[in-house]
């Protein structure tokens, strides 16, 4: 199989407010995302040759998405990927410039779920039928009720007494929510203690509201070249070093042997993504990453199934201070889908952005030091199965 691995680079990205945007349509939020970036790469609309739109809610179209930018007569496609559909849409661009069919492509995510009904209960769509087909062997419940039987049965398996267990996934929402505080862009940009999470009203024991991110609007849009021809748009290009995604079979609750303490499209994409990166140990390896925070527990199985802490002892590294800006691997840096909410098409790009400008040591008080290698994650699904997607980034081209 081939490597994407240096072929091609990001050379301008742009991301709005996220939050409750009713002021702003899409349209708006995909010229004012569009606009930054082509700002940030200095390059003019007219020079892109193709476009991807990642959305899943908001209705746009390929036609509708070219209206508003006054960008017509050029390729667009619209891409939809459950809650991957943001990285779905800069792996199309990557892909395209990379096969040396265009040299400057354009990658947007957008959603404005506020304007949706959509509350994050059901993945239902504004008529309310499921946006996603069933093969019968569905749970049929909400996401807080399938990630809490993940919390429930980690606590059981790793024999971490229940409210010591909540204790440690609070610590991950205080993190997120420091980082938060720290970036103008995020939904939520307050502080918040360790007794206000465990205080807070439970939606899905063990998971209480401050354990689950928020329902938010925004949009965030990449810029992609070759990665020959990066330098002469800016000194300080990203290059893409590894672009993984997977579906699974969806049938884990029929499994007698699932654990319901990993999930298994995250291994694999990690895997994935380590091989095509030439990344032989990820913890050392990586600078700063971003996380598919949905909830509180699923980042901290993310710890370990992303290869950061050994099986069952993320516990640990919580404790340590491992994934705070100032530990070793830092996570969710700008506040993450705690502190933006998860407008679905947005929140991949919205996550790069941040690795970004981490990586151009340009995150302000976020910034983290000697950055490198970046990597975002996003996860569309459930106990069940579903999508797990991982892009790594680095700020340097690999001369092997």
């Amino acid at each position: 199989m081939g490597k994407i691995r240096d072929k091609a680079a990001i050379i301008g990205m742009g991301c709005t407010n996220f939050g409750e945007l009713w002021d702003k349509s899409v349209d708006d939020l995909i010229v004012d995302a569009t606009f930054e970036a082509c700002e940030d790469a200095g390059v003019d609309l007219k020079d892109i040759e193709a476009a991807w739109l990642g959305t899943v809610f908001s209705g746009h179209t390929a036609i509708s998405f070219s209206s508003p930018l006054s960008w017509q007569y050029k390729p667009v496609t619209r891409v939809e990927n459950m809650c991957a559909t943001g990285t779905e849409a800069l792996r199309a661009a990557v892909y395209a410039v990379a096969s040396g069919v265009y040299d400057i492509v354009l990658a947007v995510g957008v959603e404005k779920l506020k304007d949706t009904g959509w509350i994050g209960v059901q993945p239902t769509n504004v008529v309310g039928r499921s946006t996603m087909g069933t093969s019968g062997t569905d749970l049929g419940l909400s996401p807080p009720a399938m990630f809490s039987l993940m919390a429930q049965r980690y606590f059981h398996d790793f024999k971490i007494d229940p409210e010591e267990g909540r204790r440690l996934l609070a610590e991950i929402a205080v993190k997120n929510h420091h980082n938060g505080s720290l970036n103008p862009k995020a939904h939520f940009q307050r502080e918040i203690t360790v007794e206000q999470v465990l205080k807070a009203p439970i939606v899905a024991w063990p998971l209480g509201i401050l354990d689950c991110c928020g329902v938010s609007d925004g949009a965030a849009a990449a810029i992609v070249t070759r990665a020959d021809m990066a330098k002469n748009f800016r000194g300080d290009p990203i290059y893409v070093k590894a672009l993984a995604t997977n579906v699974g079979p969806r049938r884990n609750p029929t499994l007698q042997d699932y654990d319901f303490t990993h999930i298994e499209e995250n291994v694999r994409a990690a895997q994935m993504a380590y091989d095509e990166a030439g990344i032989k140990d990820s913890f050392k390896e990586l600078s700063v990453a971003e996380v598919h925070d949905c909830f509180t527990i699923h980042e901290m199985i993310l710890y370990e199934d992303l290869g950061w802490s050994k099986k069952g002892k993320a516990k640990d590294d919580i404790e340590a201070g491992t994934f705070t800006l100032k530990g070793e691997l830092p996570v969710n840096t700008d506040g993450g889908l705690k502190c933006f909410g998860h407008p679905l098409g947005a929140s991949g790009l919205r996550m790069q952005y941040e690795v970004y400008k981490q990586l151009q040591e340009k995150a302000g008080d976020r910034q983290v030091k000697n950055p490198r290698l970046g990597l975002i994650h996003n996860f569309g699904g459930g106990v069940w199965g579903g999508i797990g997607c991982i892009a790594i980034t680095g700020n340097e081209l690999d001369r092997r």
